[in-house]
């Protein structure tokens, strides 16, 4: 039973994967998906009413966003999936990032004078990492799932080959990446055909796409990243100005790591680890948040110290986070309760810190988002919170001909230079520096959050700013919120630099506006809402299930 209004709240009975030593309250009955697209939630319901788990509905939902939001997601890019296995509890982070070409260099964005290239790194093939989703997909099927990749990827395939409708989302991408995909001529024939961008209503079809898909789906992840379709990406993308090599793709390894886990208040926080920002962004959140009894205080004076805490948690994403393959970071410190002690007596009640008083990193003065999540259980308690991008609108805007494979710019999440600010006005350091066979530093946050109340799966697209709304989310399930709520609430945000609070209209009451504003916050408003998360919630004592999908998008839930 698919529903079609992106707001659902679904009462089911379900067992769940419990802490060790306790007993589910409710029989197995229902599984429950929330995606940011109906069919990809169809193709999810489809797989695992063919007999398959949360795992092999990753794989068909992961695949069927590649097809319907190619905007957000797809072959091209990467992922990150958070798993949890009912037998045993067992939890794992499947890392699926993009990595650097073998021949990227340091300084390769920068112009004679040391100067970033404009749009180096957001347009066309150099600005492509090796994708890392297409391994990421066989990897789950084969370790995870019980059905055959050929069977969890059909639906993609279908859909593909079949067409499906321009959404508005895409139409509205294809406006703003319109001068940029006209240079690559794959593309362009495909989304600009006569030169004019297709429209919201229009049908869609991805016949090379589909190619690839099949290639997979029979060779597993040897059918893209090696053989013809690896041939192909290498000749478009040298052809394009970039520096892939073959022996870059058939390099490429998938590899599982631990989860970050932190606690708050008796919730449990299970997110992601580096190459991600999110996990060690949300435990030091949390940490400094942990000594504050927020529920006692006005909440202009709890949005303050929320802001602060980001404001620092964000300052050491710019300064220590990278590839751990790479960089030695300073987790220990980062995670300890220690050191959010002493992060939390720089922070004064009456009056913001100003971002440039804080030890780090400046911004060097230099003349939107894209990525897509979903939240799956099935019926025997497996899990998945799973988070795809392949970066800004449509990527790079670039399609190696024949593939039907929109490349990522993720190297553009990179630091070109210290203290030069990305596409999403992030900065970094050496740790985060471009090397060959590097991850890029990722805001990607899949989350389970865990307490004696229940679960709940969520993440959301939406570049810097992912780290910000899981966590106000995450707040609000403390605090008793619903799936419903946690995915409406309205959102604000900061960054450390630029050295202000971005805030959705609706976020701050005009009392809070004027107390913030009188402790010397910038407030500014967001042009447009921003995000799209998906959230499955369990009532431990209940047995109720709620799903829920952002109203600012145009997802789907479902369960069967």
């Amino acid at each position: 039973m698919t529903l079609t209004r992106r707001l659902c709240l679904i009462i089911v009975a379900l067992a769940w994967a419990l802490p060790a030593g306790a007993k589910p309250s409710r029989p197995v009955a229902e599984a429950g998906i929330a995606t940011a697209h109906p069919l990809a939630t169809q193709a999810g319901e489809e797989i695992m009413a063919a007999g398959g788990n949360a795992f092999d509905a990753a794989v068909a939902i992961s695949a069927a966003l590649a097809v319907v939001e190619p905007f957000a997601s797809g072959l091209g890019g990467g992922a990150f999936w958070l798993l949890h296995e009912a037998k045993g509890g067992r939890q794992t982070f499947v890392d699926a990032r993009e990595v650097a070409p073998g021949a990227a260099t340091r300084d390769m964005y920068l112009d004679e004078l040391g100067k970033p290239r404009p749009g180096a790194t957001l347009d066309g093939a150099l600005a492509a990492g090796i994708p890392g989703q297409p391994a990421g997909l066989a990897y789950l099927a084969k370790r995870y799932g019980r059905l055959p990749l050929k069977k969890s990827l059909a639906p993609a395939i279908r859909y593909a080959e079949d067409g499906v409708e321009v959404t508005r989302g895409m139409e509205l991408g294809l406006r703003f990446r319109a001068g940029a995909a006209r240079n690559s001529p794959a593309l362009a024939a495909l989304y600009l055909p006569g030169g004019k961008a297709l429209v919201a209503g229009d049908v869609v079809r991805y016949p090379d796409l589909a190619r690839t898909l099949r290639r997979i789906a029979a060779d597993g992840r040897d059918g893209f990243y090696r053989g013809p379709v690896a041939e192909q990406l290498v000749d478009g993308v040298r052809a394009g100005g970039g520096i892939w090599t073959l022996d870059d793709l058939a390099r490429y390894e998938v590899i599982e790591r631990q989860p970050i886990r932190a606690s708050y208040r008796g919730m449990t926080i299970v997110s992601a680890p580096p190459p991600s920002a999110g996990g060690i962004a949300l435990a030091n959140v949390f940490q400094i948040l942990s000594g504050y009894e927020l529920g006692r205080l006005a909440p202009a004076d709890r949005k303050h110290l929320t802001i602060e805490a980001m404001r620092r948690a964000y300052r050491d994403r710019a300064i220590y986070l990278g590839d751990p393959a790479f960089v030695s970071m300073p987790l220990d410190r980062l995670l300890s309760p220690y050191y959010a002690d002493g992060q939390r007596i720089s922070i004064l009640m009456d009056r913001a810190t100003p971002s440039i008083q804080l030890s780090g990193i400046l911004p060097e003065p230099v003349a939107g988002t894209n990525t897509t999540h979903f939240s799956v259980l099935d019926r025997a308690g497996n899990r998945v919170a799973g988070t795809l991008s392949i970066n800004t609108w449509f990527g790079s805007a670039f399609m190696p001909p024949g593939t039907g494979v929109i490349l990522n710019n993720e190297m553009d999440d990179f630091s070109i230079k210290t203290g030069v600010p990305n596409g999403f006005d992030l900065i970094g350091t050496d740790a985060n520096s471009i090397a060959p066979g590097k991850r890029m530093l990722s805001s990607m946050s899949p989350t389970f959050l865990e307490s004696d109340r229940g679960v709940a799966i969520l993440g959301t697209p939406g570049g810097s700013r992912i780290i910000s709304m899981v966590l106000l989310a995450a707040l609000a399930w403390s605090d008793g919120a619903d799936a419903a709520a946690m995915v409406a609430l309205k959102r604000y945000h900061h960054q450390y630099f630029p050295d202000v609070v971005a805030y959705e209209d609706g976020a701050f009451t005009p009392d809070e506006k004027a107390a913030l504003e009188a402790k010397g916050h910038k407030l500014e408003p967001s042009e447009r809402s921003y995000g799209n998360m998906q959230v499955v919630t369990w009532d431990r004592a209940t047995g109720r299930v709620a799903a829920a999908s952002d109203p600012r998008g145009g997802g789907d839930v479902t369960i069967y």
